[in-house]
C-alpha cells in the first residue's frame, strides 16, 4: 500500500500512453480501529476500483478531527479515546487490500475549508476521483455543512459517482468505532475481538523503559530473570483501552509462533511520571515464559528495536498503585498465575500460532 502524507497533484500515475492521470476510487473517513463495518465499506470500494480500472485509495485524518476540536478549545474531555495508533491503523488497511492511503493534517486550514472548496480542490482536480463511498452520516467541510446530498449532486455536475453504505451490524448490533470504545472501556475483549474481526492489539518497535525489571529479580532473591518486560509506546495520550490483560506477542520467535504473557497498558501509577517515557502511555508486555529457541536468537536477552504485535485476548483487572516494589513483585506475579489460569481454559489451537505479518514492515 502506498502512503501520502498530505496532498499532491494526481497520487496515482497516468496510463501508459495516456496523457491523463488515472484518478481512483475513494473513501473517506478516521478507521479508527478498522472494524468489520470499516473492512465492508473497503471491500466494496476494492470492488468498485476494480470495475474501474483505477487504485482504491482512502483518506483519513491525523490527528483526529475531534482532537484537533479538542485542543482548539481547551476541552481535552471532547477528545476521543483512541483504538488504533495510526501506525496499526495503517497496518490494518494494508492487510485488507486498499492499494493507497492518504492521511491529512486536521489542521486550520482543512477544518476552515468550505465543502465547495473541498469537492473541487481535493476530490477533483487533486484526486480524480471516479468513485467516492461514504457512511451514511458523513459530514464534511467547515461547520460540516456538506453532506451525502451535497456530494451526490456535485458528482453529477462533475462526472464522478457518488455512494453511501449503510450501518453494518453483527447480531443485531451496529458495528462503529464507538461501541468498540465502549467494549474495550469496559473490558469486554471478546465484544471487541467480534466486532473487529480479530483479538484487539498493538503493534510497534520494542523501545527502552525503566529497567525495573532487573529491580524485581533482586527483589525476588535470584528467581529467574524477574519480570523482564517488552515495552511498545501507545502514541496517543487517550488509549481506548486500558489495565492488566493476558496476551500473547508475535515478532520475537524466528518460527512466527506466538509467546504469552501478561501486559499493563496505562500510566504505570506504581512508577515515577519522570521516568524514561515521560509518564506516557505505554505497554509492557511480560511473557510467561522465555523458550530456549529465543534464547539463542536473542542471547543478551534485549528485543529493542524489534518489531511485535501484542494480541490483548482478556483483561484481568485495571492499573493498580502498588506501594512498594515488593508488593509490586507480588501483584504481577499474581497477574501471572492469573494469566496462565485463563490460557488453561483455552484449547491449545486458540493461541500460539498465528499468520499475521509483524516484521515485513515500511510503517
Amino acid at each position: 500500500m502506498k502512503i501520502f502524507r498530505g496532498l499532491r497533484k494526481r497520487l496515482a500515475p497516468a496510463a501508459h500512453g495516456s496523457t491523463e492521470a488515472q484518478g481512483c476510487a475513494l473513501t473517506i473517513g478516521n478507521f479508527d480501529g478498522v472494524h468489520r463495518g470499516h473492512q465492508a465499506m473497503i471491500a466494496l470500494l476494492i470492488n468498485e476500483a476494480r470495475h474501474r480500472g483505477v487504485p482504491s485509495c482512502v483518506m483519513t485524518f491525523e490527528p483526529h478531527p475531534r482532537d484537533y476540536f479538542a485542543a482548539l478549545h481547551q476541552k481535552p474531555e471532547l477528545a476521543p479515546a483512541r483504538i488504533a495508533t495510526l501506525r496499526d491503523k495503517l497496518l490494518e488497511l494494508e492487510r485488507c487490500g486498499v492499494d493507497q492511503c492518504v492521511v491529512l493534517p486536521f489542521n486550520a486550514q482543512l477544518a476552515g475549508q468550505s465543502p465547495e472548496s473541498f469537492i473541487q480542490d481535493t476530490l477533483v482536480d487533486t484526486l480524480g476521483v471516479h468513485y467516492l463511498l461514504v457512511g451514511d452520516d458523513f459530514k464534511f467541510g467547515a461547520k460540516r455543512a456538506g453532506d451525502y446530498a451535497m456530494l451526490d449532486a456535485a458528482g453529477s455536475r462533475l462526472g464522478f459517482d457518488v455512494a453511501r453504505m449503510q450501518s453494518y451490524e453483527v447480531h443485531g448490533l451496529r458495528v462503529s468505532s464507538s461501541a468498540v470504545r465502549d467494549a474495550l472501556s469496559e473490558g469486554r475483549m471478546a465484544d471487541v475481538a467480534a466486532l473487529l474481526g480479530r483479538p484487539y492489539s498493538i503493534s510497534g518497535h520494542v523501545v527502552h523503559g525503566r529497567k525495573l525489571g532487573r529491580q524485581l529479580a533482586e527483589s525476588r532473591s535470584g528467581a529467574g530473570d524477574g519480570f523482564r518486560t517488552l515495552n511498545l509506546r501507545f502514541s496517543h495520550w487517550k488509549p481506548a483501552a486500558s489495565g492488566i490483560f493476558a496476551v500473547q506477542v508475535t515478532g520475537l520467535m524466528p518460527d512466527g509462533s506466538a509467546l504469552t504473557g501478561v501486559a499493563n497498558l496505562g500510566v504505570r501509577p506504581s512508577l515515577d511520571p519522570s521516568d524514561i517515557n515521560g509518564g506516557r502511555v505505554l505497554l509492557e508486555t511480560h511473557c510467561l515464559q522465555w523458550p530456549e529457541a529465543l534464547a539463542q536468537s536473542l542471547p543478551t536477552g534485549e528485543a529493542y528495536g524489534k518489531i511485535i504485535r501484542v494480541d490483548l485476548l482478556h483483561k484481568l483487572h485495571d492499573e493498580l498503585k502498588y506501594d512498594s516494589l515488593d508488593a509490586l513483585t507480588q501483584g504481577i506475579a499474581q497477574d501471572c498465575d492469573d494469566a496462565r489460569a485463563f490460557f488453561a481454559t483455552l484449547p491449545e489451537q486458540a493461541y500460539g500460532q498465528t499468520h499475521r505479518q509483524t516484521t515485513r514492515d515500511r510503517i
